[in-house]
């Protein structure tokens, strides 16, 4: 799929902007502050999720220059082509709450845009999925695992409510001993629905991970190698029924100690992504390049395996990506991303030079002007 026409008004500083990209690569440049993230972030809304920014709603309207505060309302708008077709999508947000006009069809909500724009977005937040522990890894896992496999959240979410039932009951039972008879459902139940966790987080591993190290070639040159692996607290078990029983039994050895503690020690909410660079640690020895790298050559196997399942490649959106890259990385983004639509914002007018095809927009105060090579 890819953005025919995408247009804002009153979004964020972008008073009244409109864009007409091309297929391919899109570099969006200009000093900082000025407005380039904002277009990037008015794009992602229309895959129906939140800003990536952490922004609420009400807080995405242009500030008021009489009043110092948000407007009540924004409005954007794209035409983009997917599924064979030419479509188009207004989003409007008002007093905080969406609505949406998919093809001309009104709705009272922007989850019916989930869908119908896929995108994939790396924002130097994502960062912090190299450089923090290992829940930033989880989160990387199940969030691509709901946008590709959509029964998944229903189990993930199920996992969480009876885990947290669980770590209750393990608080109530030091005050009353005769609790710890029902632990046993909870254990049942957690070790189904964990087991199911696991499988499909190694399954999406295992189909990522070649993809990953792909990609971190090309980036690197061939210079470096990137390898990703899954690391679960429990050690064993190839089958769902195995992976099952194994947590049954570690839930039964441990809960003396989680008892004590109050909290379930094994599980998947304990596992972790391993991330490495020529088999050393990308978290603790990686350089800033080497990290901002690894963290792209998982967000771009992710467009992947969208395109795989879809039958059409998702919308690259890369967020201030190129600062501590040395050139030849650089050129990759620039230069060796085919077959799919990128967007890459960035400051330096230096590497827009590198550029070889595609369309550059200058972002300053707000305003958007495109650019002719």
């Amino acid at each position: 799929m890819f953005v025919i026409r995408f247009a804002a008004r009153n979004f964020r500083n972008l008073e009244e902007e409109e864009i007409f990209p091309c297929e391919e690569v899109n570099v969006i440049y200009g000093n900082n502050a000025q407005g380039k993230t904002n277009l990037l972030e008015g794009m992602w809304l229309f895959t129906g999720g939140h800003s990536f920014r952490g922004a609420k709603d009400a807080e995405l309207p242009r500030i008021d220059p009489d009043t110092g505060k948000n407007m009540s309302g924004t409005a954007l708008a794209m035409d983009f082509f997917s599924e064979e077709r030419e479509q188009s999508a207004v989003l409007q947000i008002e007093n905080g709450r969406r609505s949406t006009d998919i093809n001309g069809v009104k709705k009272d909500a922007g989850t019916p845009l989930v869908g119908k724009v896929r995108a994939v977005i790396f924002s130097p937040e994502h960062l912090l999925l190299v450089k923090e522990g290992p829940a930033r890894r989880r989160n990387y896992l199940d969030t691509a695992l709901c946008q590709l496999k959509p029964s998944y959240a229903p189990v993930l979410t199920a996992y969480r409510r009876a885990l947290m039932q669980r770590n209750a009951l393990l608080k109530d039972i030091s005050k009353s001993a005769q609790l710890s008879d029902t632990l046993a459902v909870w254990d049942a139940r957690i070790a189904r629905l964990g087991a199911q966790v696991i499988k499909e987080r190694i399954s999406f591993t295992d189909r990522v991970a070649p993809k990953i190290a792909g990609i971190y070639e090309g980036i690197s040159r061939g210079r470096e190698k990137l390898s990703v692996r899954y690391s679960p607290s429990l050690k064993g078990g190839d089958t769902l029924d195995g992976i099952e029983e194994l947590f049954l039994r570690e839930l039964s050895r441990t809960v003396s100690s989680d008892a004590r503690t109050g909290f379930t020690s094994v599980g998947p909410h304990r596992d972790d992504l391993e991330i490495e660079i020529d088999g050393i640690s990308a978290r603790s020895y990686g350089s800033q390049g080497q990290q901002r790298s690894s963290v792209l050559a998982m967000k771009l196997a992710e467009a992947q395996i969208l395109t795989e399942l879809s039958g059409e490649p998702p919308i690259v959106l890369l967020d201030d990506v190129m600062s501590e890259l040395d050139r030849g990385r650089q050129d990759y983004l620039l230069n060796h991303l085919k077959g799919q639509q990128v967007f890459i914002t960035c400051c330096s007018p230096d590497t827009v030079e590198l550029m070889e095809n595609g369309m550059r927009f200058r972002v300053e105060c707000g305003a958007v002007y495109p650019e002719e090579f």
